[in-house]
């Protein structure tokens, strides 16, 4: 079995592939990635020398770059590559159309042309938009996204099941819910504050705190994709999630007495633009057909988290500076 992996170098990306190396050792792994701010090749430093392991850099948005890696046949395809800080998305939409939007569609050109078995996009919940106080999200629900992120990721979506439906590309499709775990670049909620707090920095939480998530431990999330990949139907969506809906504010609470630290260093901020107020996701379908569940419970996984980035200190020291320091300095500092 021959895998492309795209955005490998990732959060998710990278824990697929180990995921993949330890339980599929039979598989053939490409990983494929242009190595931006939030791609590490530190993260894969442990399967590097793997020989079922390979990698090359590249942008899914240049058709050059796409052409030449499809020079080879595979099996499987499974498309991580993704601009997917939200934050990042209201100051440079363009960005995400390109990589999100035309990224997608010049990989499923390719795909297609080299009669790839399977192809897997992975989305996000937060293309069905905010949902009310009560209820879950289906996979039959309408598309309603409400950020430049969430909108490129529907209309890679949509893209995905266009080409099933005119060209009978065997698609699927999964949305997950939030995920947190080992690798996360600190932009994201948990790592960020986890940073911050071991530096006993302010944590700056959008509004009142009380926008809920559902929160999906990375290597649930991984074992959810190869179950999908491996038995899901073509032409459908899966959605996985980690049945843990908290509010940001439960979350921070959470994280600072797991730290040890006071409630004092949380910091109330001005809310961001087209911030949606609650994510769920309806998990059955995955359940009922492929049997896939969550297994992380999440104070374990939050506790392992947290232990992550205390024995990484190095890790994240080394790319919480630049391209990043500078953003969060231009975004969060005048949002007081």
């Amino acid at each position: 079995m021959r895998i492309l992996v795209t955005g490998g170098a990732g959060f998710i990306g990278s824990n697929f592939i180990h995921f993949i190396i330890e339980n599929r050792p039979t598989w053939q792994v490409v990983n494929f990635d242009s190595l931006t701010y939030a791609g590490n090749l530190a993260n894969l430093e442990k399967v590097a020398k793997c020989k079922n392991y390979m990698f090359f850099r590249g942008d899914i948005s240049e058709p050059a770059d796409v052409k030449a890696i499809f020079s080879e046949s595979f099996d499987y395809v499974v498309n991580f590559a993704a601009e997917s800080h939200v934050d990042r998305s209201l100051y440079q939409p363009d960005v995400f159309v390109k990589t999100n939007v035309v990224g997608t569609q010049c990989l499923l050109n390719h795909a297609l042309e080299g009669g790839v078995g399977r192809f897997l996009q992975v989305s996000t919940d937060e293309v069905y938009g905010s949902l009310g106080p009560e209820g879950l999200f289906q996979e039959t629900d309408a598309l309603f996204p409400n950020s430049p992120y969430a909108a490129s990721k529907a209309s890679a979506d949509l893209i995905c099941r266009a080409y099933f439906k005119t060209y009978g590309m065997p698609i699927i499709i999964t949305r997950a819910g939030n995920n947190y775990g080992p690798h996360q670049f600190p932009e994201k909620l948990i790592p960020f504050f986890i940073t911050k707090a071991l530096r006993d920095e302010p944590l700056p939480v959008y509004g009142d705190g009380l926008n809920v998530r559902d929160w999906l431990y990375v290597r649930d999330h991984c074992a959810g994709i190869v179950r999908v990949l491996e038995a899901g139907r073509a032409g459908e969506v899966y959605n996985i999630g980690g049945e843990n809906q908290m509010t940001n504010l439960e979350i921070t609470t959470q994280l600072l007495e797991a730290l040890g630290k006071s409630k004092h260093l949380v910091h109330f901020v001005k809310d961001r633009p087209g911030h949606d107020r609650r994510y769920a996701l309806d998990c059955r379908k995955i359940e009922n057909e492929l049997g896939w569940q969550p297994e992380m419970e999440f104070r374990a996984g939050l506790k392992k988290t947290i232990e992550w980035y205390i024995t990484n200190k190095k890790w994240w020291h080394d790319i919480t500076s630049g391209e990043y320091l500078k953003f969060y300095e231009l975004h969060y500092r005048d949002r007081k």
